[in-house]
């Protein structure tokens, strides 16, 4: 790289860091809920980056909390231990062995994987999971899922005061019933009911797509509620894609403030979102009249 081109990329890094003041300034003490995905995780380097942009948001004043996922890495453990998996209506079924793995790869390998990778990248990250200090309280989802939980009550108190040190949270998505039962939660349903409790600013769900995707199969770049019902009716928003947006409507009905839904596996996604103009991946939020942002 000679001398010219090495100038041009300090100007331009200059310029980028600049134009990200104004965003930087109004996420000032926001709190910003994120919830990554097991495809989003990656390899090493990509959990590296994320962890850097992570710590960046806390050094800049975001109150970041992340709730990990791993369904494909309870799905590896499973396999390995031999234990089978049995699916109605394309969920999984949660029965007491299959509980052990899940709380043994969430809480375990999972979430200390993230806490250790933004502690490398100096922060300083504490995991843990809904069920410690009260956090998520669950009842069954149904009776055919097993202990499949759905939250009734989160007591966000821990987090508060995790924030007021300066510490970042990592989340499994594990509750506790009422019984003393452990449950398991959808990681998504989990972010969702976390981010109202906080009353945050953003909700980012990260995944392995660029966002929703409109008739044409180009990206969607911001959607209100009648909008997902009427694309939810026509089949636009179809599989997967149903339950986030779902997740989405349930989070800015109970007072977070926008949902992004966002392919976690690109690089500094979650700085393009917050400190770009054009974001990444599909915002949606309340409709416009009742914006705040």
């Amino acid at each position: 790289m000679t001398k010219k081109t090495k100038t041009q990329s300090s100007v331009q890094t200059a310029q980028t860091l600049s134009q990200a003041l104004p965003y930087m300034q109004r996420y000032d003490n926001a709190i910003v809920v994120i919830k990554l995905g097991g495809h989003a995780m990656g390899s090493d380097e990509k959990m590296e980056t994320f962890a850097r942009d992570v710590v960046l948001m806390r050094q800049v004043g975001i109150n970041p909390v992340i709730i990990n996922g791993g369904g494909p890495m309870i799905n590896q453990m499973l396999k390995k231990l031999g234990i089978k998996s049995e699916f109605v209506n394309g969920k999984r079924v949660t029965d007491e062995a299959t509980m052990e793995v899940v709380e043994m790869v969430l809480s375990g390998s999972v979430n200390k994987r993230v806490v250790q990778a933004i502690n490398r990248a100096g922060g300083f990250a504490v995991g843990l999971s809904g069920k410690d200090a009260n956090l998520i309280f669950c009842e069954r989802a149904g009776e055919e899922l097993g202990l499949v939980g759905k939250p009734t009550k989160v007591n966000p108190r821990v987090l508060q005061t995790l924030f007021s040190n300066d510490m970042i949270p990592v989340i499994s998505p594990l509750g506790a019933g009422e019984d003393g039962e452990t449950y398991n939660i959808n990681g998504d349903t989990a972010a969702g009911s976390i981010a109202a409790a906080l009353n945050a600013d953003r909700l980012l769900l990260l995944t392995d797509v660029d966002g929703v995707q409109g008739p044409d199969g180009s990206i969607i770049a911001e959607l209100t509620p009648s909008d997902i019902e009427k694309l939810i009716t026509d089949g636009t928003i179809s599989g997967g894609m149903i339950p986030k947006t779902e997740t989405a409507l349930r989070a800015v009905e109970k007072g977070v403030r926008a949902v992004v839904i966002l392919d976690g596996r690109e690089p500094n996604a979650c700085l393009l979102e917050l400190f770009t103009q054009q974001g990444a991946g599909t915002l949606i939020r309340a409709r416009p009249e009742q914006a705040k942002a």
